[in-house]
């Protein structure tokens, strides 16, 4: 009798664990991760294999063999085929990182102000900054040129092949979601924590170094992560202001080899594994962060 009680015991924990709705969410969440991991995998693996392995009509899922030719071309300079990546990725080093410092600052002040600060017109400038988020790049890049131009002309610089004005032009992009995202998470932090500090003699400003920005840290993260993958991947706004190869970003230098004449896909996935692989670990290291800044930022105060 102990021996069909504990079997009956066993089938029913086994029941209880294994329900009709964990089994329909186990399934979803596996269909979820290999849609996400596959596409990461195959891009990983295409980049080592062969032309006649990518190419073929039966698909190789495994490389017969670890072949670096792909990277070589990318990265040395022995290489006849050398493409010279390596000054490709720091172009866009050189523009995804100052794009991403200057929108956190400009958004740290701004988004305090309108969390914070009573003045006319605070609806209507959140409201304005979402309408111009929601705006396609396509259609600002254009004024956007013909501005900058003109600016250009009487100050005496060049519009292209000016990594600095690629900046500005990135932050139309970013300024406007990151002051959205800093605003909500301000509006979390209770103002009467503000409140003592200035009682106790604190300035604004020193209210926001020693108070606020160390409580909006997740925030703060997150918000220069979502600046910095937008300027990481930009590609439209690279393509019509960069001319010379040499300033290229590595989205302008994968599409270029991907429209050589001879195509060489496995030096597009090498290329593009080289690009998604830094943002990818600075992702995951920064996962905390991330989590609990996106979702209080995400909740409209």
């Amino acid at each position: 009798m102990q021996a069909d009680t504990r079997k009956m015991n066993v089938i029913d924990q086994f029941a209880h664990r294994f329900s009709l709705q964990g089994l329909l969410f186990g399934i979803t969440l596996t269909f979820f991760l290999v849609s996400i991991l596959f596409p990461f995998y195959w891009m990983v693996s295409s980049s080592f294999k062969t032309r006649a392995e990518i190419g073929g009509r039966e698909p190789t899922y495994i490389p017969s063999a670890l072949r670096l030719e792909a990277y070589q071309e990318l990265l040395d300079p022995e290489n006849p085929s050398y493409q010279e990546f390596g000054v490709n990725v720091l172009n866009t080093v050189k523009v995804a990182v100052p794009t991403a410092a200057i929108a956190v600052i400009l958004a740290i002040f701004g988004s305090y102000a309108i969390a914070r600060l009573r003045f006319k017109g605070k609806n209507l400038m959140i409201n304005a900054i979402l309408v111009v988020y929601l705006f396609p790049g396509i259609l600002l890049i254009i004024p956007l040129f013909s501005m900058l131009a003109r600016i250009g002309d009487q100050i005496g610089f060049d519009v292209q092949d000016n990594l600095g004005v690629l900046v500005f032009t990135y932050l139309a992009q970013t300024l406007p979601v990151a002051l959205y995202m800093l605003t909500n998470y301000f509006r979390t932090i209770p103002d009467e924590i503000e409140q003592a500090a200035m009682i106790d003699g604190c300035s604004r400003l020193q209210v926001i170094w020693r108070i606020t920005l160390p409580l909006a840290v997740p925030a703060l993260v997150s918000v220069a992560m979502y600046t910095l993958m937008i300027a990481w991947n930009e590609f439209l706004y690279a393509f019509v202001f960069l001319n010379s190869r040499e300033l290229f970003t590595m989205p302008i230098t994968i599409n270029t080899i991907w429209n050589d004449p001879s195509p060489r896909p496995h030096v597009v996935m090498a290329a593009s594994t080289i690009m998604t692989v830094p943002i990818m670990v600075l992702f995951l290291s920064l996962e905390k962060y991330l989590a609990e800044g996106l979702s209080a930022g995400g909740v409209k105060g």
